[in-house]
């Protein structure tokens, strides 16, 4: 059985086909920068090099067109091998509480989120679209960020806002990167060698976005985003937590940011590591800066790791104690200095990094806390990918 996952991001169709018996990846890629004069694919099959080409992609739906003729000429003879495709969907709203079969009652029900994630549901919705024009008759299945955080209890994801916003226009605590903390949670089970359901974990998906997620026993108690990813830590481009009377102050002080569209820009695409370093949102180029002796490289660095630090001690408390703090993604699974200062003085909370372990360079899970840590710390590379092809799997095999 081969799985096919496509995710097409705001700029992007990233995908990888899964033989499901083996769970092994057979081909993967990225379209980028789609609609930019710098779009590019770059893919990768099995026992193959990396292969890269500049190309002019207008939309998501060339993108994913673009994609499957690729595997058609290279990797699977004809589109009846993909028995379903997995989509990423970033925010299911009220309307999805778990993985769906992609129907026209779905599909309706999903153009509701386009609000709420305006540059994501759109996109999402074009690669749907363009699987059924290209794979007709070949199952979707839609695997939603959102739905790993259904079991929050309501005094967490409710905002102390008059109630009608939230009865009238579900205004209220959603979470995202929901396939990530769901994947990483089991596996960090798994090394533990217990069931999740007698485990309490803080998982921490660090990358340009970046979401801290409570999980007892099994169930999120709570998470970091909200009602939509701003907020939270400090991101990449995203402020996270700010005092919300700022952004009247702002639109008072400076009417371009009446408009809406200028508003969310500088909310979610200039603030954050790049808002205060004014050189990158990449954590690579803001360590090159602090070790050139840049001060707001240094400043923007100290504010990441501490606003992530906030929200593992909360959690800690909420939690009643755990059994592992979990780091994952881009900055989560390279980036020690990061996982250092987080762990730094949390010893009180039998949280204790091995310094040598934790800038050892891997790929692979493994724990970085020293052996009397009460808490231990792990590192675990996540694989959206492949839980979304086990939740697209399951909901066929149920259907």
């Amino acid at each position: 059985m081969k799985v096919l996952v496509l995710n097409c991001g705001s700029s992007s169709v990233k995908y990888a086909l899964f033989e499901m018996q083996s769970e092994k990846k057979l081909a993967w890629g990225i379209v980028e920068c789609i609609g930019l004069p710098e779009s590019f694919y770059k893919r990768q099959a099995e026992n193959c090099q990396e292969k890269k080409d500049i190309i002019k992609i207008s939309n998501h739906t060339e993108a994913v067109e673009l994609v499957i003729k690729e595997l058609l000429n290279n990797i699977i003879s004809d589109i009846s091998e993909i028995t379903v495709v997995g989509h990423r969907i970033v925010h299911g709203g009220n309307k999805f509480s778990k993985s769906v079969l992609a129907t026209e009652e779905v599909k309706n029900n999903l153009k509701w989120c386009f609000s709420i994630a305006p540059l994501h549901i759109p996109a999402h919705y074009a690669g749907i679209e363009a699987v059924e024009k290209m794979l007709p008759g070949i199952p979707s299945v839609l695997v939603f960020d959102t739905a790993f955080y259904q079991t929050m209890p309501d005094y967490a994801y409710t905002y102390a806002l008059p109630y009608k916003f939230f009865i009238e226009d579900n205004i209220r605590r959603y979470g995202f990167h929901g396939t990530s903390h769901k994947y990483v949670s089991r596996k960090a089970a798994e090394m533990l060698n217990r069931s999740l359901d007698e485990i309490n974990l803080i998982t921490a998906h660090l990358g340009n976005g970046s979401s801290i997620t409570a999980i007892k026993k099994g169930e999120v108690i709570d998470t970091s985003m909200g009602f939509t990813p701003l907020e939270g830590v400090v991101m990449g481009t995203r402020c996270g937590n700010i005092d919300p009377a700022i952004i009247a102050y702002i639109i008072d002080k400076y009417p371009q940011y009446k408009d809406t569209v200028a508003l969310n820009r500088l909310l979610n695409q200039e603030s954050g590591l790049i808002g205060i370093s004014g050189i990158s949102a990449d954590m690579r180029d803001i360590s090159v800066a602090i070790d050139n002796g840049n001060q707001r490289a240094s400043l923007a660095f100290e504010m990441l790791c501490y606003s992530i630090k906030k929200y593992v001690c909360a959690y800690f408390g909420i939690l009643n104690g755990i059994d592992a703090l979990v780091f994952t993604a881009g900055i989560g699974e390279n980036h020690s200095a990061v996982r250092e200062n987080i762990c730094k003085n949390l010893d009180a909370l039998g949280i204790e990094i091995d310094l040598q372990e934790n800038i050892k360079c891997s790929n692979k899970e493994r724990c970085i806390s020293v052996k009397s840590s009460r808490t231990k710390i792990m590192v675990i590379p996540t694989n959206e990918e492949l839980m979304i092809a086990k939740d697209a799997q399951m909901v066929l095999t149920n259907v």
